[in-house]
């Protein structure tokens, strides 16, 4: 891929789950927005880490340091992106690990991403 265009779509992947963190965005408008590649690693583990925040939204209201660590965990990766620099292989192999498909569809609409919220929380 074009390095200007992985650069791009990162900083682009950053500034959503800012949006998010700042609640100007949320998270099913957030994915939606996602760039749609399917090769980068890093885009696709800070999709996976923004799913998991709506996934665990009712933990967050019971959990308040929950919540904190993983809001402080999506900041880090967000930051990463705004740079233009690749995840950490660590934070990638979490998520390559239990996730083989990349969820970004070519086309995304609410099924498709509802389709892939089944997935990740096994409904």
């Amino acid at each position: 891929m074009n390095e200007p265009v992985v650069v791009k779509n990162r900083k682009k992947v950053a500034q959503l789950i800012f949006d998010v963190l700042l609640n100007k965005k949320t998270v099913l408008v957030a994915i939606k927005n996602f760039p749609k590649v399917k090769s980068d690693l890093s885009v696709n583990t800070a999709f996976h880490a923004l799913v998991h925040l709506e996934a665990d939204e009712d933990i967050r209201k019971k959990d308040g340091l929950y919540a904190k660590e993983q809001d402080e965990y999506l900041y880090d990766i967000a930051t990463t992106l705004s740079k233009g620099d690749s995840l950490p292989f660590n934070v990638i192999s979490q998520y390559d690990e239990y996730y083989t498909d990349s969820l970004i569809y070519p086309k995304q609409n609410k099924k498709t991403i509802l389709e892939s919220l089944k997935k990740i929380i096994n409904l």
